[in-house]
C-alpha cells in the first residue's frame, strides 16, 4: 500500500525473488465522502485483497492502512516503511496541527496542480523533486487529500500489532527517527527512501519476510 497521494509506482524498484513471492499492488480508493470513517474505508479496501494470510506492506500512511487491515483479516506479517506504529511515534508538530486544526489551512488543491511546478524555473534540485512528485504522487483528488490528512492526524490505533516489521530512515523528516522505537534503521534514509533506498529495503524485506 503506497503512501499518502502516491501510486503503486513507488514500489517499482522493490525486488523480491519471483520464484518465491508474488507481488500485488493496492491503490487508493477515493473516499465516498469527506467524513467517511477510516473503518468503513478499510472494509472497502479489504475487498480488493484476494489472497488469505498475506504479508501486508505499507509506506507512510499506507503503513497505517495495512495495520488497520490486519485488524479485520488474517495476515502472516505486517511490514511498514517510513510509518508509525502508535501515537507515541507521532512528532509534536503533527500533534499541534491536530490540536489547532491548522491542517484545515493546508492547500490540498495545490497538489492537483503540481504538474505546473516545472514552469517556475526551479533550480536543478527542485526541478528533480518536482519531476519525482509528478511521477509518484498522482492521486490529486482534493476530497481524498483532505480526508487522508485528517485520518493521518486522527488515527487511533486499536491495539499494539504483533508480528510487525518496521523499516525507518534515520533522516525521515515527517516521522523523525528519535520518536520511533523497535525499527530497522536505514542510515540516511528519508521519507522517500522507498524510492531512493529501494535496494536496501528489498534486502531487509526478504530477510524478514519468513
Amino acid at each position: 500500500m503506497p503512501g499518502l497521494a502516491a501510486s503503486s509506482k513507488i514500489f517499482e524498484h522493490i525486488t523480491l525473488p519471483s520464484d518465491m513471492y508474488e507481488l500485488h499492488y493496492l491503490s487508493w480508493l477515493l473516499p465516498e465522502a469527506i467524513n467517511e470513517s477510516l473503518d468503513h474505508y478499510i472494509q472497502r479496501l479489504r475487498k480488493l485483497i484476494k489472497h488469505e494470510n498475506s504479508i501486508l506492506i505499507g509506506v507512510s500512511f499506507g503503513g497505517i492502512i495495512v495495520q488497520e487491515l490486519a485488524q479485520i483479516m488474517a495476515v502472516r506479517k505486517i511490514i511498514i516503511i517510513s510509518s508509525i506504529k502508535n501515537l507515541a511515534e507521532i512528532p509534536k508538530r503533527l500533534k499541534v496541527l491536530k490540536a489547532t486544526k491548522a491542517y484545515k489551512l493546508f492547500p490540498a488543491k495545490t497538489m492537483s496542480k503540481i504538474e505546473k511546478f516545472n514552469d517556475f524555473g526551479f533550480n536543478k534540485s527542485l526541478k528533480k523533486k518536482s519531476e519525482m512528485y509528478n511521477r509518484y504522487l498522482d492521486v490529486r483528488d482534493e476530497q481524498y487529500l483532505n480526508w487522508a490528512i485528517y485520518n493521518v492526524l486522527h488515527w487511533q490505533p486499536k491495539s499494539n500489532q504483533q508480528n510487525i516489521v518496521h523499516i525507518h530512515g534515520s533522516a525521515d523528516g515527517i516521522f523523525p527517527i528519535k520518536h520511533i522505537k523497535n525499527s530497522i534503521v536505514i542510515e540516511g534514509g528519508t521519507h522517500a527512501m522507498i524510492i531512493t533506498k529501494a535496494k536496501k529495503i528489498s534486502k531487509i524485506i526478504e530477510e524478514n519476510i519468513h
